[in-house]
């Protein structure tokens, strides 16, 4: 055991923040998101949810200042008719994280499925909310 450390972020997932360097990504991936087979590197957080996750994750990585959006959601499908609330509670856990933010990069589903497959890592988790994948880009520890 440590001390600081948030007990949710696992050994393995504390290694792969660690190996990431300025301008990787990390997905924190839903429940229905096909983690497995796009992975380069697969984290399973299952039974967590990506908020407790995110807030977590941000005590110790910081987003990258060097892109005009650091963060990024999986767009709504044309013609869903769901509005992702947790996107909110998201805006919530990074505005409190004081990282810098200002928007949300919004990707198409299968754009974002291409990115995954190039992201440093994904984090499988139990998380049920729709529209509930986020990508992480890694900044610099100043």
């Amino acid at each position: 055991m440590l001390k600081g450390i948030p007990s949710i972020l696992s050994p393995e997932l504390l290694k792969v923040l660690m190996e990431m360097g300025h301008g990787d990504e990390i997905v924190l991936a839903d429940g229905n998101f096909p983690a497995a087979s796009i992975a380069q590197r697969l984290v399973r957080l299952d039974g967590h949810d990506i908020p407790g996750i995110l807030e977590s994750v941000l005590k110790l990585f910081p987003l990258d200042t060097y892109v005009v959006k650091p963060v990024a959601l999986m767009a709504v499908t044309p013609g869903d008719k769901i509005q992702p609330v947790i996107w909110e509670e998201y805006k919530k856990v990074i505005l409190a994280s004081k990282e810098p933010f200002a928007d949300f990069e919004f990707v198409e589903r299968f754009a974002l499925y291409e990115r995954a497959r190039k992201a440093f890592a994904v984090v499988a988790t139990g998380e049920s909310a729709l529209y509930a994948n986020i990508i992480l880009k890694k900044g610099v520890v100043v």
